[in-house]
């Protein structure tokens, strides 16, 4: 789709990769940008126009969902991670990493599907990870709810191709936000992370895979696990 004339939502888009999307569809001439965060005071981001939402309450989204009803692109950005154990840590927590990570980006598909294809179709972005396709220690929980959120987005991808919508998983490492301050790596530019997706979004690309870590992970799938977490270390 052409992100120029177009109109866009971004979760989460208070800071990193979600305030960089919205910065680049503004920059690519999209006609409005809804920018959107659980606190909309934090959102610090001009020519945007800012609305409040937690993607896991369901009242917020439907709020969001008549508060935008001219909406041809989504990008499904909120998320958060924590760290733990799944077999020993906080089950409450494991439950809230996967009902904002999978359930929340999913009620926002459900809302705002009907939304994009009553203006003429358009497309969804779900902001995927590289910890979609292995887990990292102490990660289990964030690892699992990207996993189900990258199927989830396989399988409304099938189901809305029909009505006009096409929708890209977005997968990246580590990239330079806040959420990975702790993480002693290389990290990408979100700045990069969101062209990239948005250059996807243009060719109507079904997979956009961001980053060379990514790209590794993914092409030793079809290899023994054994051999995937044994260059992991």
């Amino acid at each position: 789709m052409e992100i120029a004339g177009s109109v866009a939502l971004v979760t989460g888009s208070n800071r990193g990769i979600g305030r960089r999307f919205a910065e680049e569809l503004l920059a690519r001439g999209a006609t409005k940008v809804y920018a959107t965060a659980r606190r909309p005071e934090s959102v610090q981001i001009d020519g945007v126009e800012v609305l409040p939402l937690d993607i896991t309450d369901q009242s917020s989204v439907d709020a969001v969902a008549l508060a935008a009803p001219d909406v041809t692109l989504l990008v499904n950005n909120a998320g958060i991670t924590a760290e733990g154990s799944l077999v020993s840590g906080s089950l409450e927590e494991a439950h809230r990493v996967m009902d904002t990570n999978h359930w929340g980006t999913l009620s926002m598909i459900r809302a705002f599907a009907p939304v994009i294809e009553g203006n003429g179709g358009g497309a969804i972005v779900n902001v995927l990870s590289a910890l979609s396709w292995f887990a990292a220690p102490g990660h289990g929980g964030y690892a699992a709810a990207k996993a189900a959120a990258w199927n989830m987005t396989n399988a409304v991808r099938l189901e809305l191709a029909g009505r006009g919508i096409s929708v890209q998983g977005l997968h990246l490492g580590a990239a330079d936000t806040e959420m990975m301050a702790d993480y002693d790596g290389p990290k990408a530019d979100p700045a990069d992370i969101a062209r990239a997706s948005l250059d996807g979004v243009a060719r109507g690309a079904a997979e956009v895979v961001a980053d060379e870590w990514s790209a590794m992970v993914k092409a030793s799938l079809a290899a023994e696990p054994e051999r995937l977490y044994a260059q992991l270390g």
